[in-house]
């Protein structure tokens, strides 16, 4: 996705919620090179070591104030998913649910003129979160990584440039 729409750049202020294991901060980190910083939270532990650039904390991404985050992002990134239960339906509902917390937060946090990222399962909520963004962002595009399997019903909506308020 950053190859194709430029997310990151020098200096920059990343957000990324649901960061657990740690890949998207990492990448994020090197991308916004040692004068940018990269939060990540999540309700696991983290694990491992990250760049003096990185942060990594343990909590309820949704329940900490702005002012507890330090300030805006330029990007905020949500990776999250529930873990599946199988029924399409309902894994659908919660994965929008996430969604819609995780685009909340960017609303309060981003910059005007910063970008979303955040994951999605398909299913009927899907226009109405587009719908969402559209409002928040001058640009809305719909993703599905190379890196996702081809049957996965797993997309991502990117919000560039965030409105002002």
């Amino acid at each position: 996705m950053d190859r194709r729409l430029r997310l990151f750049r020098q200096g920059q202020r990343v957000l990324d919620l649901g960061a657990f294991p740690g890949s998207w901060s990492l990448y994020a980190g090197e991308r916004v090179g040692l004068t940018g910083r990269v939060l990540g939270i999540d309700i696991q532990e983290p694990r491992g070591s990250f760049p003096p650039n990185v942060e990594m904390r343990q909590g309820d991404a949704f329940a900490v104030t702005p002012e507890e985050l330090g300030g805006q992002f330029h990007v905020v990134l949500s990776d999250m998913a529930h873990s599946t239960i199988g029924a399409r339906m309902a894994d659908q509902a919660r994965s929008a649910q996430l969604f819609e917390a995780a685009l909340e937060t960017a609303k309060r946090v981003l910059v005007p003129g910063g970008a979303f990222v955040g994951k999605l399962f398909q299913g009927p909520d899907f226009e109405a979160l587009r719908k969402a963004m559209r409002a928040a962002f001058d640009e809305v595009r719909v993703m599905k990584p190379d890196a996702s399997r081809s049957e996965s019903y797993e997309i991502f909506l990117v919000g560039l440039r965030r409105k002002k308020n």
